[in-house]
């Protein structure tokens, strides 16, 4: 089956106004939650000392530290691999958050060994 339009109607510009329309007004009605959730650390760390540098990397994640307090995104390994690579570059872990759920004691423990 063929379909087929009249000369005065131009496809092109048909298509071009369906693009442009979806363009505008489909992104106006999707959320963004990646936009919103890039402005939340993934994983929040309480070291028992003050960190010695402010920035570090470990774990696969750049680590922002303030105090004892160090903030980073969410990287590519498990949390208690970053947990522990935190902790050999800044000793003692006293708290470990990953997407905003503490580490059990138990494993917190293990991160410290």
């Amino acid at each position: 089956m063929t379909l087929s339009l009249p000369r005065s109607i131009n496809l092109a510009a048909i298509v071009g106004a369906v693009a442009w329309t979806t363009a505008s007004f489909g992104a106006a009605i999707i959320p963004a939650p990646a936009a919103a959730a890039s402005s939340q650390p993934y994983y929040t760390a309480e070291l028992a000392q003050p960190a010695a540098e402010r920035t570090v990397v470990a774990g696969g994640v750049a680590w922002n530290c303030t105090g004892t307090t160090c903030i980073a995104p969410k990287g590519n390994s498990r949390p208690m691999r970053v947990c522990r690579e935190l902790q050999r570059e800044h000793g003692a872990i006293a708290g470990f958050t990953a997407k905003g759920e503490a580490l059990a004691d138990d494993k917190l423990a293990k991160c410290n060994r």
